[in-house]
């Protein structure tokens, strides 16, 4: 009873999410607590449950609010005009090297295995120039979904370390064999953002000849005459060379308003202390929260001085972080009741349960195929302490390697899936900076991570480093 109650609970949240039927807190936070009242937890224990997940998700709140107030912050003095003019200059304005410069950026700040790091270097630093360009942000969270999602499979990320504990063998004995499956994974996502870059260079060119053609007055404007941008002409496809025309002012055709709060004789005080920023957090000194508490002040006290430009400059971005802040507060309530009512372990029993004696000894092709898909189930702690460990006892019943089941589990739960998963904090970190619809994230990466996934496995199948039917 307490397990199916469990999958109803997700099961609506997700068709609610995916449909946006409601806003996520609604269904984040009021469908679990119904589903605790209708399996018979009173409002005292509901109460205790809730607690405890808000416990688990205040730090990640606060350091949200107050990194996307410093990122905010220094993207209205300009510390990221020079990068985007960089990639402008690159990738001559096409969407096709945006793209695939996001993902790799998104792949180089994975490298530490922390989701919300890597989405805190890369988001931040790419939507100035998706907007100026007039790219969908959807396509921006795929790029640094999947840049992120086969880069989580490092020995020092989380599912890794959970699995290596789970299976009681080092991470590298893991991940080492995995690797030409993962190096296949990331040239698979470098792969779908070529294409999704010419997709969205296509519709561009479309959307621009259109609103040309019909003299619409929101039509992007052309670039001052004898303007001759980077990237000029660097494209033959179709609609390039409205796209080029379009959107070749980029950083430098800035409202009079944006050119105010821009503080160029600051850039490499901001550059500075962005890094500094970065590199605190990524060596783990000081909690998050902390390091961003700090760095907005900084940031506020020597961009804007003055009680009204800083207040000016906070109200400028607390709309999208009280927004995501109320989000995750929800999340936080979500997973206590889950947690709290024991809905987890009881659907880890029932997953597993179902698996007849025959499917055994074909369990990690199984666990492997189905990685993505469990992501939207379970989260790393959920699947990797509570059904793994289950899924390796059966298969070791049948001769199968609990190494194999580990190892196919890998590429795809919360690696490749993650960036798709409500279930971890992180998940709402890309999809709030991003400022993206979270059913609309789900399902425009979902697809591609899945696909990404699958590759990885096969790569593991030929490689070896997964076998069906392998002896223990």
């Amino acid at each position: 009873m307490l397990a199916w109650t469990g999958f109803l609970t997700i099961g609506v949240i997700l068709a609610l999410l995916l449909t946006s039927r409601v806003a996520a807190v609604v269904a984040l936070a009021g469908v679990p607590i119904v589903f605790a009242l209708i399996a018979g937890f009173g409002p005292t224990e509901i109460s205790e449950f809730v607690a405890d997940g808000l416990g688990g998700v205040v730090g990640v709140t606060v350091m949200f609010i107050f990194a996307i107030t410093y990122f905010g912050v220094m993207r209205d003095a300009g510390l990221f005009d020079p990068v985007i003019r960089r990639i402008i200059r690159w990738a001559g304005n096409a969407p096709v090297t945006v793209c695939l410069a996001t993902t790799a950026l998104a792949m180089a700040a994975h490298l530490d295995g922390a989701g919300a790091t890597t989405f805190l270097i890369t988001i931040p630093a790419m939507i100035p120039l998706f907007d100026r360009l007039g790219m969908r942000r959807l396509t921006l969270s795929v790029c640094v979904g999947l840049g992120a999602g086969t880069m989580n499979l490092l020995p020092w990320g989380g599912p890794t370390a959970r699995a290596a504990a789970t299976a009681g063998v080092p991470a590298n004995d893991l991940w080492v064999p995995l690797i030409p499956a993962q190096i296949a994974g990331m040239i698979a996502a470098l792969g779908i953002a070529w294409y999704l870059g010419k997709r969205e260079q296509r519709r561009i060119g479309r959307t621009a000849s259109t609103t040309a053609d019909d003299g619409a007055v929101d039509a992007p404007s052309p670039a001052p005459a004898g303007h001759r941008g980077p990237g000029a002409g660097a494209s033959s496809d179709t609609g390039a060379d409205t796209l080029t025309e379009t959107s070749r002012p980029a950083v430098d055709d800035l409202t009079e308003e944006e050119q105010a709060l821009r503080r160029p004789r600051l850039l490499w005080f901001n550059a500075i202390l962005t890094v500094a920023v970065l590199a605190v957090l990524i060596a783990g000194l000081a909690r998050p929260e902390l390091i961003f508490v700090v760095g907005v002040v900084i940031a506020l006290v020597v961009n804007y001085p003055g009680l009204k430009s800083q207040t000016a400059r906070i109200e400028a971005h607390a709309t999208g972080a009280m927004l995501m802040a109320t989000t995750l507060l929800a999340s936080g309530a979500f997973l206590g009741i889950l947690e709290g009512s024991g809905m987890i372990t009881a659907m880890a029993g029932a997953a597993t349960s179902v698996i007849p004696a025959t499917a055994a000894p074909g369990l990690p092709l199984i666990v492997g195929v189905l990685g993505v898909p469990l992501s939207l189930l379970f989260g790393p702690d959920a699947f990797y302490f509570g059904v793994l460990p289950v899924l390796n006892a059966l298969g070791e019943q049948y001769g199968v390697s609990s190494i194999e089941i580990t190892q196919a589990a890998l590429l795809g739960q919360e690696t490749v899936g993650f960036p798709i998963s409500p279930l971890t904090g992180s998940f709402y970190l890309l999809v709030g900076l991003a400022g993206v619809d979270i059913g609309k994230h789900i399902k425009a990466l979902f697809g591609w991570a899945w696909l990404v996934s699958l590759v990885m496995l096969a790569v593991a199948l030929v490689t070896g480093a997964v076998m069906v039917g392998a002896a223990s």
